[in-house]
């Protein structure tokens, strides 16, 4: 039985997170609002509320540890399979723009969260609300193009 409610499960997730990129993407392009920013945003979001469920169910249960795991395991999973998979099959054009900002907003990131696990103790509603505020601050960014 819990084989097939976790197949049911994943299949509902996954129907549901098509729905809602191939929705937001299409408004988003009536909108005008260029792929990149798609991408970086809605799809990003759209591909992660899987993450973000199983992360809260985790934390909510006490298991913390596979909250963090989750959200590292899928993006090493995302820039080294996918990303890897996806040039193996058409090589990439990397927008000049991904490289000037983007990378360096995500190392920034990657470094701060590490710098956060390495002290031993649990992220502060602090530190959650810093790192949920930067990512709106960058967010409002690719939008309003302000870097």
């Amino acid at each position: 039985m819990f084989i097939v409610l976790t197949l049911v499960g994943l299949g509902v997730l996954l129907i549901g997170g098509t729905l809602f990129v191939d929705g937001a993407v299409s408004s988003a392009k009536l909108l005008g609002i260029p792929e990149l920013v798609i991408g970086l945003t809605v799809v990003a979001v759209g591909t992660s509320l899987p993450e973000l469920a199983t992360g809260v169910i985790a934390t909510i249960k006490g298991e913390s540890d596979i909250s963090l795991g989750n959200v590292v395991g899928s993006n090493i999973f995302n820039v080294c399979l996918v990303l890897g998979l996806v040039a193996v099959i058409h090589p990439l054009a990397i927008d000049v723009r991904v490289m000037q900002l983007d990378m360096i907003v995500m190392l920034f990131f990657s470094l701060w969260v590490t710098s956060m696990a390495w002290r031993g103790k649990d992220l502060s509603r602090l530190e959650g609300i810093s790192l949920l505020g930067a990512y709106v601050l960058y967010v409002v960014n690719l939008f309003f193009g302000w870097v």
